[in-house]
């Protein structure tokens, strides 16, 4: 007869995947097994400005600290995009976005299927007692969630499922339940072996194996970093406005191999669109900016950081090419938010070097 805890995590797998979660595991909380890693990590300096990372550091490394008495967590992942993924070849004055921020918000599609789950836990258990997470913890999700045999840590530090790929968000929940996970549960072997393409393709040199410098990583520079971007590192943003997915295109565990499986992405996540017309942007005020992010995960991505990503993409492209009407848009553009005191420094100082770089002053 199978234990009681056998059961409840049998229990708590089967509503995950009533909820449409594509993958699904249980891990008992415990102290983070890398917490040595992570804090060598700090101490390098490698979290830039995100000093958040250092001040709840304690919580990150102990689960158990975010909900006393927990005994246990539930990893779950959604894939957002299937591979192989279709090479996308730049527009001309338009700023891409990751691929994650084209569908719905995924921190609002994987939370409320979870708090679904945790009511049902909760109703069928009384007294038990739960917290759900999806990127709004401080808590290594995928530290459990390769734990959980979810996949592997690659080498540009994302998870990786040897049949679907890296192109996941994970989320889920902690529990004062006790759940023992099932015994074909395993973690993943590491399948990196010897490659480096995430490595060698990263634009700004952020990875080396098993780490990224997240001061030139263009996820990080393009929505966390809240200061100008200095020109070495803006003159590698290519035309990634929003995020970055280089390391994923170039990983072979996106690619279409033989024997991979079909994997199922959920219409939430279907793309509404790639990017945004950057002369646009430059005329957004904060209204335009909510209208267009409003259901999006890059609704945290200030106004500010928008114009400011828009400016260093627009210092580094071919402008020579553009006719006579968006050069003069342009140009007005610059010169209002390079000498308007009401704009943030960043967004003054960006536009003051495209300035000079275009011979306006």
């Amino acid at each position: 007869m199978r234990s009681k805890a056998a059961q409840l995590a049998d229990e708590a797998l089967g509503l995950c995947a009533g909820e449409g979660f594509s993958l699904a595991g249980v891990v008992p909380v415990g102290p983070s097994a890398r917490g040595a890693e992570f804090r060598a990590w700090l101490d390098a300096g490698k979290h830039a400005e995100m000093s958040w990372l250092a001040d709840l550091l304690e919580d990150r490394l102990n689960p158990g600290r975010l909900l006393p008495g927990a005994r246990s967590a539930v990893i779950v992942a959604d894939f957002y995009a299937s591979r192989p993924q279709p090479a996308e070849t730049p527009e001309p004055g338009v700023g891409r976005i990751a691929r994650y921020c084209r569908g719905r918000d995924y921190h609002e599609v994987v939370k409320q299927r979870l708090h679904r789950v945790c009511d049902a836990l909760r109703a069928r258990h009384p007294g038990a007692k739960t917290r759900a997470f999806c990127d709004t913890a401080p808590i290594q999700e995928r530290e459990l969630a390769a734990a959980a045999g979810l996949g592997w840590i690659g080498k540009h530090t994302l998870l990786i499922h040897p049949a679907h790929g890296s192109w996941m968000v994970l989320g889920g929940f902690l529990t004062t339940l006790e759940m023992q996970p099932p015994e074909a549960q395993r973690p993943e072997p590491d399948h990196c072996g010897t490659c480096t393409r995430c490595i060698d393709a990263c634009p700004t040199g952020a990875i080396s194996p098993y780490s990224v410098d997240a001061g030139r990583c263009i996820s990080y520079l393009t929505i966390e970093h809240e200061s100008p971007i200095r020109p070495e590192l803006g003159a590698q943003l290519g035309d990634w406005f929003v995020g970055c997915d280089v390391c994923q295109e170039v990983c072979p565990h996106n690619s279409a191999r033989a024997g991979g499986a079909g994997t199922s992405v959920r219409e939430d996540y279907t793309p509404r669109r790639r990017g945004f017309d950057l002369l646009e942007v430059l005329g957004w005020d904060e209204p335009t900016r909510r209208g267009r992010f409003a259901t999006s995960a890059m609704k945290r991505v200030s106004l500010e950081q928008v114009k400011r990503n828009a400016l260093a993409l627009l210092e580094h492209a071919r402008t020579d090419g553009m006719h006579g009407g968006d050069a003069r848009r342009l140009a007005l553009a610059i010169d209002d938010l390079a000498w308007d005191a009401g704009q943030p420094a960043s967004v003054r100082e960006q536009a003051r070097r495209l300035a000079l770089r275009l011979g306006g002053g």
